[in-house]
């Protein structure tokens, strides 16, 4: 791997005020016919939000923020040649901390991580102790934010879990952990069916697995929830999905145009699969939201970050996990699982834990949380 090369964010004043201008005429359909979100958005929902993000919102506040980790670019290997990924790589300031790789997913960003890369690495500043430390890589997935674009296909969720196995190997980790949620989930597990040489174990928080035929008759109330899951999600909650596993492009030219449109295609599914009680501003700042939408406007990454559903959306693969792992389930999660679906493909699970609250977004949602049991997972597995 190539020397990392130091990054940091610097958006040019002339697309800021593009935005702006953006929004300002904006054009908006009539409002739905119900009273709730089950149409989508809500027209006056997005309306007050655009008038926010017009007058009252600072780009430079997060551009600071995310100059405040230590980010870097480097080109990995994949389909097509090396693709500069981009990446924080914070390192704790104790001397056995732990290498530690998170993975987001679709609709998040590396913002999803914005408030546990602190407890994480530097646990004693916030309560913690030493032996808790983690040395974090956290990368933005190819086609997101400020990594590179994929120019031919094949990027996989199995590529970039190669692709981050060399970041890791890279920078000189010998042995590490990974962790993920939604997109990062399934790259992490693809990651444990490779078993690479460096790979300790694995968490996540949003399993694959694929309910067990004899007791599919006769489910457990884990698994009668689970199912409930997924027939929501099927009914109501895949239509996104279908259509970036099949048309991505086509859903792109809209997205790209209009910033409207591509804060309401995100924050429609932080509403969905948050545990927000129909209000994600009751987990989320309006500020929190519009952060990651920008890391998808900016970049203009509709059509490049949606392409992970066309290569690998329908390709998940669910072969056995050997590695020592660790699952983590929120109840708001989109695809959740029992602990004896789970024991069927992870085969050295060390612990399996259900929240009592939470979403799909765990590390924003709950981070005090989500801290405790990546803690309490890792303390299972050894380097």
């Amino acid at each position: 791997m190539e020397q990392p090369q130091p990054f940091s964010v610097s958006v040019d004043d002339a697309v800021l005020e593009d935005l702006r201008h953006r929004l300002a005429n904006a054009r908006l359909p009539e409002a739905e016919l119900v009273d709730d979100w089950s149409q989508g958005l809500p027209r006056a929902y997005l309306e007050a939000l655009l008038a926010y993000w017009r007058t009252d919102y600072d780009w430079r506040r997060c551009e600071t923020l995310l100059n405040g980790w230590p980010q870097f670019t480097v080109p990995l290997d994949g389909p097509g040649g090396p693709l500069p990924v981009h990446f924080i790589h914070l390192r704790s300031p104790e001397p056995t901390a732990r290498p530690l790789l998170l993975s987001h997913g679709w609709p998040g960003s590396i913002l999803e991580f914005r408030h546990v890369l602190g407890p994480l690495t530097d646990p004693v500043a916030h309560g913690g102790r030493a032996e808790d430390a983690f040395h974090v890589v956290a990368p933005s997935l190819p086609g997101f934010a400020f990594s590179g674009k994929p120019t031919v296909a094949g990027w996989t969720v199995e590529a970039m879990a190669k692709a981050f196995d060399q970041l890791m190997t890279g920078l000189g980790y010998e042995r590490y952990f990974a962790q993920g949620g939604d997109w990062g989930s399934i790259i992490t597990s693809a990651l444990g069916e490779l078993a690479p040489p460096g790979l300790a174990g694995i968490h996540v928080t949003m399993p694959i697995v694929t309910p067990d035929p004899e007791t599919v008759a006769a489910p457990n109330a884990e698994e009668q929830d689970a199912l409930a899951g997924l027939a929501h999600y099927q009914q109501w909650d895949s239509a996104y999905a279908r259509i970036q596993g099949t048309r991505p492009q086509t859903l792109a030219y809209g997205l790209a145009d209009s910033p409207a449109g591509q804060a309401a295609w995100i924050i429609e599914k932080f509403w969905s699969w948050m545990d927000c009680e129909n209000d994600p501003e009751s987990v989320l700042s309006k500020d929190e939201l519009l952060d990651n939408v920008m890391l998808y406007w900016l970049n203009n990454a509709a059509g490049s970050s949606a392409r992970i559903y066309w290569e690998s959306f329908n390709k998940v693969s669910q072969g056995p996990l050997t590695l020592p792992s660790a699952i983590s389930l929120y109840p708001k999660e989109i695809f959740r699982t029992s602990e004896r679906w789970a024991r069927r493909r992870f085969t050295d699970l060390r612990r399996f834990n259900r929240a009592e609250k939470g979403g799909h977004f765990a590390a924003m949602e709950c981070p005090e949380h989500f801290v405790s049991e990546l803690r309490a997972s890792f303390a299972t597995m050894t380097l």
